[in-house]
């Protein structure tokens, strides 16, 4: 018994500092559960609330970043809440197997998107030059938010690379520095993670393992705190590295090991 709650606090740690510095947590805590021979279900849900605490740490430790673009956060977080109030309820209403097969490509589209970030932001600030910038910004807050909404939804149900597609999707429609949109994923991760919880609790509470929550949420949140610490150092080439060889070890991982 102890051996087993030392492996899960231990990925928890692991998925905490994963997630503030890339965002892919759960695919080293959900497969340690299903190792462990917890059903799906129960490892999905108490995963999901778990990994809060490390959300919640993280987050604080990027506190200094969130400060780039208020207004801009305050359309977004809403998105990635409603969003992932949708994907949570889908968890509860589908099978699993209606999701998870995209999986794969999808974070293989945010790795591109995390590469192919900074180009892409030069040629649209190029292109919109001459524009007035009142329209050219409202059509890229209505499609940054529908992206943050729709990923949000994959977040709810279940949520692994999240962080990925969200730096990815940020880098390409925002003009945010890598660390500023960091923090914003962490936030954003945050506010999808909390109502997700919450509609568990309401509706799955059966299906929710509390020592698993304690545990992960214990370890998560150490190495939230550690994530930021180290995170906020690296340079936007080297947290761009990290980011894309954690994602296509989480790809590999997911197509022949799952």
């Amino acid at each position: 018994m102890w051996t087993e709650w030392i492996a899960i606090a231990g990925a928890g740690v692991w998925a905490g500092m994963i997630n503030v510095i890339v965002g892919s947590g759960t695919l080293v805590t959900f497969p340690v559960l299903l190792l462990l021979g917890y059903p799906p279900l129960a490892a999905n849900v108490s995963n999901s609330i778990g990994l809060l605490g490390g959300n919640l740490s993280g987050t604080f430790g990027y506190r200094r970043e969130l400060g780039a673009n208020p207004p801009l956060l305050r359309r977004l977080l809403p998105a990635s809440i409603a969003g992932g109030l949708t994907g949570a309820v889908l968890l509860l209403a589908l099978p699993a197997e209606a999701f998870t097969a995209i999986v794969p490509a999808l974070v293989v589209l945010g790795l591109i998107m995390v590469v192919a970030g900074p180009a892409v932001q030069r040629r649209a600030a190029r292109r919109h030059a001459g524009e007035l910038s009142t329209n050219a910004t409202a059509r890229r807050t209505a499609a940054v938010t529908a992206a943050t909404f729709a990923v949000g939804i994959y977040g709810g149900y279940f949520g692994a690379a999240q962080g990925i597609l969200l730096v990815g999707m940020l880098g390409i429609l925002t003009a945010e520095s890598l660390q500023s949109i960091n923090a914003m994923k962490n936030l954003l991760v945050t506010g999808v993670n909390g109502i997700a919880a919450v509609v568990f609790v309401v509706v799955a509470w059966d299906s929710i393992d509390w020592i698993v929550v304690a545990l992960i949420a214990l370890g998560s949140a150490a190495g939230g705190v550690l994530g930021a610490r180290f995170g906020r150092r690296l340079s936007p080439a080297a947290l761009r590295a990290i980011i894309v060889a954690v994602g296509t070890a989480a790809v590999v991982n997911m197509v022949f090991f799952s």
